[in-house]
């Protein structure tokens, strides 16, 4: 959802977009499949998206996470609780951060131009995921700056960084907007899930279900995505543990 709405506003401001995605041994990787669907539906719409998956699944033989290991079932509750952290990768995003700037850096010295390294990362993760904050992010492309030449020609790009999944699903609508797209079709082809069944439907109880669930419905329209149960029973879950977890 957070890497869809980034691609649709990059699109928007008229951008060439360099996209990357990963499959690093989730049990999840049906967001690679609904990624692809999205990506022939831009096509047909006359939107062009250079497009690359990247295969890193052997790493999830070597990670110790809810969302690689077999027969670790993904915890369920709302997105803030302290179970959520077994849902952690570790280094995930410094590894996808690595590749995506030298990928960026590889563009930029290739065609003497300047690029934008973007990711879609928001506050909604802070609490859990210590790889979304901004200090890690300052970090590690001071580390970028330092161990490359030419780092001059990249520029550091989180439009969502201090924004949450509302101020996504916001920013995402004007851009469907501006592009002529659908905005069901757009977010039917994505996939928040950690623990989606083998039709991609979600249970609607992991973290990241709950925040996409009350972003939805702050947002005023019902989620696109099929559920295992009717979008009023899945929001009144959320809405219960979003209350519970206030007090």
């Amino acid at each position: 959802m957070d890497s869809t709405a980034l691609l649709l506003r990059l699109l928007a401001e008229g951008r060439e977009v360099f996209a990357l995605s990963f499959d690093y041994g989730q049990k999840h990787k049906i967001e690679l499949q609904r990624l692809e669907a999205n990506i022939a539906y831009l096509k047909e719409s006359g939107h062009d998206v250079a497009w690359t998956t990247l295969d890193l699944s052997q790493l999830g033989t070597l990670y110790h996470s809810a969302l690689t290991n077999d027969g670790w079932e993904v915890p369920r509750g709302h997105y803030e609780q302290d179970n959520m952290k077994q849902t952690v990768v570790p280094n995930r995003n410094a590894i996808f951060a690595s590749i995506a700037y030298g990928y960026a850096l590889s563009v930029a010295t290739r065609t003497n131009s300047t690029v934008d390294f973007c990711l879609g990362v928001h506050s909604g993760d802070h609490a859990i995921y210590p790889d979304c904050r901004p200090e890690f992010y300052e970090a590690i492309v001071k580390a970028f700056e330092i161990g490359n030449w030419d780092s001059e020609k990249v520029s550091l790009n989180l439009p969502y960084l201090h924004g949450d999944k509302l101020t996504i699903l916001k920013d995402a609508d004007q851009a469907i907007k501006k592009l002529g797209l659908d905005f069901d079709t757009i977010f039917g082809n994505t996939c928040t899930s950690y623990a989606p069944d083998a039709e991609g439907r979600s249970h609607g109880e992991t973290g990241s279900d709950v925040e996409r669930i009350l972003a939805f419905h702050q947002f005023g329209r019902p989620d696109p995505i099929q559920y295992t149960q009717p979008w009023e029973t899945v929001l009144a879950r959320a809405l219960e543990l979003e209350k519970q977890q206030q007090k």
